[in-house]
C-alpha cells in the first residue's frame, strides 16, 4: 500500500506476477538495484512518476523480505511538452546535456521544476536554499504538467538579471576576462538570456566595434546632446530625454538608431538597455 495525494493505494500481493530481478548474466535489474539502495543509503522518502507506481507493490515486499522498512512514496504526474506529448529520451526529448549544452542555468530549472505541476507563480532563486520555504508538495496536482522551454527560457534571464557577480566572476575568469568587472557585470545583465551573452557584451563595451549609422542626422544630434563626462548611472535617462524632447521621437524610432551606432549590433538582437 501506499499513501497518495488522493488517498490510499492498494495492490494484493497475490494478484502480482513474480518479478525478474536478475539477468541470465547475472547482472540485477532496477527493481532489485534501486531497493538494496535505498536499504543502504537509508532512504526514507521516494519521489518519483506515476509510471513506478506498479513497481512500488513489489519493491515494498522486496525491502521487507530483506529486513528493511519502506520508505514513503509518492508520485506525481509525468511531464509533457508543451504540445502535450510525452517527454521521452527514447524520441529524442530534451535531456539534462541537452539543457546545459543550450546554456540554461541550473537553478532556472530548478526553479521551474519546484513549482511545476503547482498553482503557485514560478520563483526565480539563485540558490537551492531558497526553494525551501516555498515548496509543499501538497500543492502538487494529479493534471500531467506540461513542460515549455519558452516558459524556462524567460526563467534563465530572470536568473542573469538578478546574478550577483560574486556567482559568475569565476566563470567569467576562466573565459580569460580578468578586466570584467563586477560594474560591467551589474551594467550588461539586464539584457543577458544565457550566461554566454555576457561574452558578446565584453566585446561591445571592451573592444573595438563598427557603429551601424543609419540615419546620419540624428546620430549627429544624439552626440551634440550627449552630456559631458564623468558619466553614471544616470547619463543614459539624462541623454536620451533631451533628444527625445530635441527630436519629438520616442521608442524604437528614439533608441534603435542610438543602440545601432553604440554596439554595432543589427535589429534582430534583444537589447534591455545599453552599456554605461
Amino acid at each position: 500500500m501506499e499513501r497518495r495525494g488522493a488517498g490510499a493505494q492498494h495492490f494484493e500481493g497475490y494478484n502480482l506476477s513474480d518479478p525478474v530481478l536478475v539477468r541470465e548474466d547475472g547482472r540485477p535489474l532496477y527493481t532489485l538495484s534501486s531497493v538494496v539502495d535505498d536499504l543502504e543509503l537509508s532512504v526514507t522518502h521516494v519521489l518519483r512518476g506515476e509510471d513506478h507506481v506498479a513497481n512500488t507493490a513489489v519493491q515494498i515486499q522486496l525491502l521487507e523480505a530483506l529486513g528493511g522498512s519502506p520508505p514513503i512514496f509518492a508520485h506525481l504526474p509525468l511531464l509533457t511538452d508543451a504540445e502535450g506529448q510525452g517527454l521521452s529520451k527514447r524520441l529524442g526529448s530534451m535531456s539534462l546535456a541537452d539543457l546545459r549544452e543550450d546554456g540554461l542555468e541550473p537553478m532556472a530549472l530548478n526553479s521551474y521544476l519546484a513549482r511545476l505541476g503547482t498553482p503557485d507563480p514560478v520563483d526565480a532563486r539563485q540558490e537551492l536554499g531558497g526553494l525551501v520555504p516555498g515548496f509543499d508538495i501538497s500543492r502538487f496536482g494529479r493534471a500531467t504538467p506540461r513542460f515549455d522551454p519558452s516558459e524556462l527560457k524567460s526563467l534563465n534571464g530572470r536568473i542573469l538579471h538578478d546574478m550577483p557577480y560574486a556567482a559568475v566572476s569565476g566563470w567569467l575568469q576562466a573565459q580569460g576576462l580578468h578586466d570584467f568587472t563586477e560594474d560591467l557585470w551589474l551594467a550588461v545583465r539586464g539584457n543577458l538570456e544565457k550566461r554566454e551573452d555576457a561574452l558578446l557584451w565584453y566585446r561591445i563595451c571592451r573592444a573595438q566595434i563598427t557603429p551601424v549609422i543609419e540615419e546620419k542626422e540624428y546620430v549627429a544630434t544624439a552626440r551634440e546632446l550627449l552630456p559631458p563626462v564623468p558619466w553614471d548611472l544616470s547619463t543614459w535617462s539624462v541623454w536620451t530625454e533631451a533628444l527625445k524632447d530635441k527630436t519629438g521621437r520616442k521608442g524604437k524610432a528614439l533608441f534603435m538608431p542610438l543602440r545601432l551606432a553604440l554596439t554595432g549590433q543589427g535589429r534582430d538582437r534583444k537589447c534591455v538597455s545599453c552599456c554605461r
